[in-house]
Formats: structure tokens, C-alpha cells, sequence
């Protein structure tokens, strides 16, 4: 270099060096700050070579005007880093456009949220930091190469909820549609990992119309790399699936996986196969919202757990559900404070059985008595109403409850309320939340279509959901708890820890009037007399009802720990699962189990 150097050599050099490669052609001023701290503002000369430092910015201008003559400010360039700082804050606002305002406003217009939008009424203020912003698609098929956009199509990143870390992909519809490209399942399966890794919850928002066509086979893998990471997270981390628009093919497999699914009503649905494919193939005709609407999965499917009126209330489903778990399967859930006593008692439940076994009554007035604050949230409350799930706080602390309802079909177990017990009851398991289970069962439900449907293969994973667990289980039989049924809802042989019974509960192989016909058929029949037939008939279910229909008689031999009065059924089962606090049980170790599908 020449010129009139008024520092090294070698430190021009490199300016100008940066001058060429970011393609400056007359000069430039750039600040420069020495290890002392203090601040210098150089100015040099690309293609003359020269370079001075002056004390100031404003010197520095001047300098290159006297040197350089009559040179426009366009041609100097004050910062070489501000240019660059310049550029990135315009990338980052061109990405967070998505596919731009229009497809924006036709979001929208449909009554839903931006992919971002959503992602900040989700996580706590300030606190969501983005991965992968500038990451584009890589396809050149069908002239994909001239439509690209940052981001393609999803956005990923970290935030917290509640103060709790938390990892988040919501997919982008303004940008193709969200179909799923290889570089956006990239994206979602880098959070899935780190989710695992650091030990957090995974929450994916979809609204997505499937796989990219365009890239074919690509977009397919990425699917399967999202699904197996679904797979190795499950039991790990919690996931959480919010459906906020469309979810089909593939796409729908991925919160099939994961714990939780919330739809929205009238905005979101999920099929393998459209309407347009099932007039083909079936030449059924169906719309979108029947075939695969919010209500039809939350009411006949039970692929979605919740069916939300709105986005907003979505969101909050979602906020709610975490603040009843752990972030990972080697914490505990956290505790919540409560002003309720523990020792609270409620003479209401005294009356609450009727006198009549058939009479019907509410289960949800038990559970709203024993729980802190009779705050409950149900899980699955449109479908297999028969029994009830879903998480509350005893003292403080996450509890999953399950419950039958005498309210529905008499609280029988059917083929879906056992599907849907057994499920819940294995992700309490997974994330070491106690359950308490309320029993009035008068048995499974009979007939060809239950037989048929496979009611003993899915009556066992209720079974064998509650035989595995090793969580805390407290059990109360209300009433009812016979047969078969009385040994899946987490009886004292599949290690039940407490087993309670109010002096209401009939434990037996049966009722008294199938016992008595199986027992006394023959010799009640052989009576000739209609009016001493019912006579003896009578006695004879008396008889079995004092011998069996009763608490009792279980508590003779240990199944039943102790029969307590209802009214102090909060604090007996407070007191129970703080005394399993510290419980440690370990299964045999296996690979895996062969649990009944």
C-alpha cells in the first residue's frame, strides 16, 4: 500500500481486503476498536491503495472527500458491519413475513393465526428464541428453485411457559401451504432433539396441507425421520400436538404419537384420505369437517383429546396441560400451593350413593369434593363418556384420576373406555404422576359388536397399563366392582398400594341377581308356586348380598386396606399418597414389553 500510513501496515492490508470481498469499489470508513477499548475510525481507499485513521467519524469523511475530491455520500459506506447488521435486521423482517402479506390476510380471513402469531400467544413474553430462520428449501423440481423462502415453511426455536423451557415448531401455511419439505423436517427433528436431550417438552402446531409433492420421495423421509423421533421422545418428554388447520396423509401420523391432541373447532381436521379420494375409491360423499372435523375426533375417534372453540382457547388448553406435568420422566411434576386443607371433609359424599344399586349418580360431584379447589381437567370429555380421565392437585401435587360414571351406561367398560384409560394411565406412569382411581364398575359391556370389536384384547391393556405402573395408586371402591372389571380398575393383585372402599362398595365375581340365577336356577324353577319362586328368590339374593356385596368381605382377607367413611375421602387419600412419596419399584428388565394392541 501506499500513501500516508498513520498505522501498520498490515492492518490496511486487511482493510483492503474486507473492501474488496464485500465488492466496495471507491472507500470506506470503518470503526475499529484496539484491545485498550478505545474507538478509531479508519478510512481507506480500495483502489488507491490509501489508509489513514482518524480520531472521529466525522474526520474520517471528511479525509476521503479531500482525497478523493467530489465523491456522493453513496459511496462511502460508514460501517462495513452496520451494512452487514442492515442486511440481517432486513432478512429477518423479510422471514417473519412467511410467504408475505397477502397470504398473511387470507389466514387471516379463515379465522386463524400466523405461525408466529400462534408461537407468541403460546410462550412466555420475550422468551422465544428462533432456530434455522434462514434455511431454505433445496429442491429444483417443477421450477421449485424460483420460489424460496427463509424459513421454508416452519417455525422452530426454544421459549419458556411458566418460566419452563419448553421446544416449539409451529408450521407456516403462508409458505406453500406448510407442506413438508426435507429441510423443514430437518428443522422439526433438530428441536425434537433437543428437547430430548436437554430434557423438555416438545410442542408441534400444525396447519399443514402434507407432504411437498414436489420433492417426492424427500418429503417422505422427512416425515419418517419426524416419526421415529416421535417414537424415541414418547415417554420422554412430554409432546403436544395442536391442530390448527389442516393435518392429512402422513402428516396426521405424528401427533398420533405424540400424548396430547387439540383440535379446533371448525378450522382444523385430520384424514389419511380426503373427501375427494373417499367419493373415489368408496363413492361416499362426506365433507371435510364430517370426515375428519374437530368434533368427529373428539366425539367418535378419540384422535383428538380436546376440541377448542378458538385458537385462543387452544393455546390455553395447552398451558393448562403443562402445568399439570414434569418437563421430562426423571422429574416430578410440579406443586402448586393450595389454601384448601387437606383435612377438608365434605358430608355431602355420606349421601351421595343412592339406596338403589341401579340409581345413577354423578361421579363428577366425587371428584369436584376430593380434589384442591374441585379444579379438574379432563381429558377425552366427549368421548368414552362411560369413564372418566384427567389431572387435578391433591394438596399440591399432580394426580392422574380415573373414574367410572354411573351417569353413562352405568359406568360399564366398553372396547373405547378402556382404550382410553389404559393410554392415560400409562403416560401418568411414563411422568410419574400418582394416580387415584374411583371404581363403581358394574362390568365390561356385552354383545356381538363389543366381542367382535376385540373387547378382551383392549380390556387387557386397561389390565396391563395398571399392572406395569409403578407410580403411587390409590384406589377407592365407591359401589359397584365385580368380576373382570373389578381387577383392571387397579385392584390390590396389579400391586395396587392403597386400596380403599366406602361401606357402599359391593366387591364380587357378580351381582346378586346373575349369582342367583347361575347358583339356584334349578331348584328355584322346580317350584311350582310363581309367588314362592319370588320369595325364595329374594332370600336368596339377600343372602348373597350379606355374604359378598359388601366391603367386608374383601377386607377380610386383605384386598381392601381399610373402608372409610365418604366423607373423609380427600384426606385419607391425601394422606396415602404422601406416605408413597418415595416409592421406588422396578419392573424386570426387558427390551420392551408386548403390551396387547
Amino acid at each position: 500500500m501506499t500513501g500516508n500510513l498513520r498505522t501498520s501496515s498490515l492492518l490496511f492490508m486487511v482493510f483492503r481486503h474486507i473492501l474488496r470481498d464485500c465488492g466496495v469499489k471507491k472507500a470506506a470508513v470503518v470503526r475499529f476498536c484496539l484491545p485498550s477499548g478505545k474507538k478509531h475510525y479508519i478510512c481507506a481507499t480500495e483502489n488507491a491503495g490509501y489508509g489513514a485513521r482518524q480520531a472521529d467519524q466525522k474526520s474520517a469523511c471528511r479525509h476521503l472527500r479531500q482525497i478523493l475530491g467530489n465523491i456522493t455520500d453513496s459511496y462511502i459506506i460508514m460501517s462495513i458491519q452496520q451494512e452487514k447488521i442492515k442486511e440481517l435486521v432486513e432478512r429477518r423482517a423479510k422471514a417473519r413475513m412467511g410467504g408475505g402479506q397477502k397470504r398473511i390476510d387470507a389466514q387471516h380471513q379463515k379465522g386463524k393465526f400466523t405461525a408466529r402469531e400462534r408461537i407468541a400467544m403460546l410462550l412466555d413474553e420475550g422468551s422465544f428464541e428462533e432456530f434455522d430462520m434462514f434455511v431454505q428449501h433445496r429442491c429444483t423440481n417443477f421450477g421449485m428453485e424460483k420460489t424460496k423462502f427463509d424459513g421454508d415453511g416452519v417455525v422452530t426455536g426454544q421459549g419458556t411457559i411458566d418460566g419452563r423451557l419448553v421446544y416449539v415448531f409451529a408450521q407456516d401455511f403462508t409458505v406453500t401451504g406448510g407442506s413438508l419439505s426435507e429441510t423443514m423436517a430437518q428443522k422439526i427433528c433438530k428441536v425434537m432433539d433437543m428437547a430430548v436431550r436437554n430434557g423438555a417438552p416438545c410442542i408441534g402446531l400444525n396447519d399443514s396441507g402434507g407432504a411437498r409433492i414436489q420433492e417426492g420421495i424427500c418429503s417422505l423421509a422427512g416425515f419418517g425421520e419426524i416419526f421415529q423421533r416421535n417414537i424415541l421422545a414418547s415417554g420422554v418428554v412430554p409432546q403436544i400436538s395442536g391442530i390448527f388447520g389442516p393435518c392429512a396423509g402422513g402428516a396426521v401420523y405424528s401427533p398420533a404419537l405424540t400424548d396430547f391432541n387439540i383440535m379446533i373447532k371448525d378450522t382444523s381436521y385430520m384424514f389419511l384420505t380426503g373427501p375427494g379420494v373417499v367419493k373415489t375409491v368408496t363413492g361416499e360423499t362426506v365433507t371435510q369437517e364430517d370426515l375428519g372435523g374437530a368434533s368427529v375426533h373428539a366425539t367418535k375417534s378419540g384422535v383428538a383429546h380436546f376440541a377448542a372453540e378458538n385458537e385462543n382457547e387452544g393455546i390455553q388448553v395447552i398451558k393448562d396441560i403443562l402445568s399439570f406435568i414434569p418437563s421430562n420422566n426423571r422429574e416430578q411434576a410440579p406443586f402448586v400451593p393450595t389454601s384448601d386443607p387437606a383435612g377438608r371433609y365434605d358430608d355431602a359424599l355420606n349421601d351421595i350413593i343412592p339406596d338403589s344399586p341401579n340409581k345413577a349418580y354423578d361421579m363428577y360431584q366425587v371428584i369436584g369434593s376430593i380434589v384442591d379447589d374441585g379444579k379438574f381437567l379432563e381429558i377425552h370429555k366427549s368421548w368414552a363418556k362411560n369413564i372418566i380421565i384427567g389431572f387435578a392437585h391433591m394438596n399440591g401435587r399432580s394426580v392422574g384420576i380415573v373414574a367410572n360414571q354411573p351417569k353413562i351406561l352405568a359406568g360399564v367398560l366398553d372396547i373405547n373406555a378402556s382404550r382410553k384409560a389404559a393410554r392415560f394411565v400409562r403416560f401418568c406412569d411414563a411422568f410419574n404422576i400418582p394416580l387415584v382411581t374411583l371404581v363403581d364398575v358394574p362390568g365390561f359391556l356385552c354383545g356381538t359388536q363389543q366381542e367382535y370389536g376385540g373387547i378382551i384384547v383392549h380390556g387387557a391393556k386397561l389390565l396391563y397399563a395398571y399392572g406395569e405402573a409403578t407410580v403411587p395408586k390409590v384406589t377407592v371402591t365407591l359401589r359397584k366392582s365385580y368380576g373382570g372389571s373389578h381387577i383392571v380398575m387397579s385392584c390390590k393383585q396389579l400391586r395396587g398400594d392403597i386400596n380403599y372402599a366406602w361401606p357402599s362398595a359391593n366387591i364380587a365375581v357378580m351381582g346378586a341377581e346373575g349369582a342367583v340365577e347361575i347358583l339356584y336356577s334349578k331348584e328355584i324353577k322346580a317350584m311350582e308356586d310363581p309367588a314362592e319362586r319370588a320369595k325364595v328368590a329374594e332370600q336368596k339374593k339377600q343372602e348373597y348380598n350379606d355374604l359378598f356385596c359388601n366391603p367386608y368381605n374383601a377386607a377380610s382377607y386383605g384386598y381392601i386396606d381399610d373402608v372409610i367413611e365418604p366423607r373423609n375421602t380427600r384426606f385419607r387419600v391425601i394422606r396415602a399418597l404422601e406416605s408413597l412419596a418415595d416409592k421406588k419399584v422396578e419392573n424386570p428388565h426387558k427390551k420392551h414389553d408386548n403390551l396387547p394392541l
